[in-house]
């Protein structure tokens, strides 16, 4: 994973995700979802240009069900971008790194 990318669990997301001072892009994904895969490299290139300005994290559905359901999540991958310690935008599938960019942009 890359320096950028910050796994999150259960119970490190409220911390790391509801209370952080600037905008967070939770990617969750699981290790079987292919889509999930592809999307990965776009997710740290994303980490990479906005280091310092947004947080990148990723929660794996598979092993962090509480969140997971508390979020609703129903399909991966799913990205929700919080701010103030709430949802502001998702994208769900795979999607390019413009559009994730633009979400981010649009919170700084």
């Amino acid at each position: 994973m890359n320096e950028h990318v910050k796994e999150v669990t259960d119970q490190s997301f409220d911390q790391e995700v509801l209370q952080s001072q600037e905008p967070v892009l939770v990617d969750f994904w699981a290790a079987w979802c292919a889509p999930c895969r592809m999307l990965a490299p776009t997710i740290d290139q994303v980490a990479d240009d906005y280091a310092g300005k947004a947080k990148i994290v990723k929660l794996n559905v598979d092993d962090n069900v509480e969140t997971s359901g508390r979020y609703n999540i129903r399909g991966i991958p799913t990205l929700l971008l919080f701010k103030d310690g709430e949802v502001k935008d998702q994208i769900v599938g795979a999607t390019s790194k413009d559009h994730i960019s633009r979400l981010i942009d649009a919170q700084l």
